[in-house]
């Protein structure tokens, strides 16, 4: 992986920078590395994944534990483009993904040709939830598996590891807890919102995303849970790739 102008932005080297680029914000306690996997998996776009400080190559670097201050400091840092381009976001990531939208907007810049955003419902049906982050690592991983299914083993054997990789989750769950969705008009992107079958996120409040765009709306469900795409992701990457090479 390489990183180009800004230490938010990584993608795979061996590109050549003719595809449209596909910028994929991570869920909670995720890092670009998924979704860069996706590389070839997607000739319509060049991949590019946001990793935000706490995690991979930024891991020593205080994580945001705000939207504000992780949308100030991405839009502050990073240059996305160039035009066209498009965003992708699961879970967390969805709720980045549009409020970076809405950033870019006020602040004059070209913004993303389509948002793909991904198992998560419309910003004002927005669950807080409890304050799981001020858990201690036990209790954190605890309620995060009883939410998501079982993280990695390593996690509860192995205290050091446990501690670098729940920072980053920590601060992500801040977030989720804080988050508060930005008055705003509708964007006029078009807006394809993705999801599993199995997940709590339902269609009902997937297809609240319709409201926030005047452009096209799309709603894709596919079998599976939370994580949907790590149990099938052919039928994720396959219609992915074609709706950006019809809206991008």
């Amino acid at each position: 992986m390489t990183a180009t102008r800004s230490r938010w932005l990584l993608r795979r080297p061996g590109q050549d920078g003719t595809a449209p680029r596909l910028y994929c914000f991570p869920h909670s306690g995720g890092s670009a590395g998924e979704y860069l996997r996706w590389s070839a998996r997607l000739p319509s776009a060049e991949v590019w994944g946001v990793q935000s400080p706490g995690r991979g190559g930024r891991l020593a670097e205080p994580a945001p534990t705000t939207m504000e201050a992780l949308v100030g400091a991405l839009t502050a840092e990073a240059d996305f483009g160039p035009a066209p381009y498009a965003f992708f976001g699961h879970s967390l990531g969805a709720l980045a993904a549009y409020e970076t939208a809405l950033a870019l907007r006020a602040q004059g810049r070209p913004g993303p040709r389509a948002l793909f955003l991904s198992a998560y419902g419309a910003p004002h049906l927005h669950r807080p939830g409890p304050p799981v982050h001020t858990l201690d690592g036990p209790g954190l991983i605890a309620a995060v598996e009883a939410e998501y299914g079982p993280l990695p083993a390593e996690l509860h054997t192995d205290p050091e590891l446990a501690g670098l990789v729940l920072g980053g989750l920590r601060a992500d769950l801040s977030i989720v807890a804080s988050y508060r969705p930005s008055p705003a008009p509708p964007l006029d992107c078009a807006v394809t919102v993705y999801g599993g079958s199995r997940d709590r996120e339902d269609a009902v409040r997937l297809a609240a995303w319709e409201d926030y765009t005047t452009g096209p709306f799309t709603l894709r469900v596919f079998a599976g849970d939370h994580f949907y795409f790590r149990e099938n992701p052919d039928d994720l990457l396959t219609h992915l790739d074609r709706a950006l090479a019809e809206r991008v």
